[in-house]
């Protein structure tokens, strides 16, 4: 499927939340909402990245939508993220349907270039113990996807990931929150 892009509708996606809820992107029209395909939730750099949004929360206002899809098994992700105490949706895509229908890319070329182009990052995923214990060689190829959807239910910015660690700043993430 071709990627997103801005003035896009913003797609169906009902999928399991960690929560126990069944999250459907389509009930948050009016709100603006921040979505990101995250890997695997083993993922070192995904794990990271949930934690430094955690660490940054305070900074989004209050009625934030943010919501992470995963490629996992419910259950797995569950485990995985309680250690982060995440104060925003998780949900699992067990069937990989929506990465493929919203144009998420792999490259196993493109995914060994992020530990190389940003080893402090690398360097902070093993010291904080982001280590995956099991990995799964068709997940471990995906790039995320950081999509920023506004009020009307459209696209306001999709930024496909060039590597594992080339997210939209969080800065970007909390003025689209706030508005800006």
């Amino acid at each position: 499927m071709p990627q997103l892009s801005v003035g896009d509708d913003a797609p169906s996606i009902v999928l399991p939340a960690v929560d126990g809820t069944d999250f459907d992107l389509s009930t948050f029209k009016g709100k603006r909402v921040i979505l990101t395909f995250f890997r695997f939730d083993s993922c070192p750099f995904c794990n990271l990245r949930v934690h430094r949004l955690v660490k940054r929360w305070g900074e989004f206002p209050e009625d934030t939508v943010m919501v992470g899809i995963f490629d996992a098994k419910l259950s797995a992700l569950k485990k995985r993220m309680k250690k982060h105490k995440v104060p925003f949706t998780l949900v699992a895509d067990e069937t990989y349907e929506h990465f493929l229908n919203n144009g998420v890319k792999k490259s196993f070329f493109r995914v060994m270039l992020a530990p190389l182009r940003a080893p402090l990052t690398f360097l902070e995923t093993v010291v904080r113990g982001y280590i995956p214990l099991t990995l799964s060689i068709p997940k471990l190829s995906t790039l995320p996807v950081d999509i920023l959807i506004d009020e009307n239910g459209k696209i306001a910015e999709a930024h496909y990931c060039r590597d594992t660690v080339d997210h939209l700043p969080i800065e970007r993430m909390v003025d689209f929150a706030k508005g800006n």
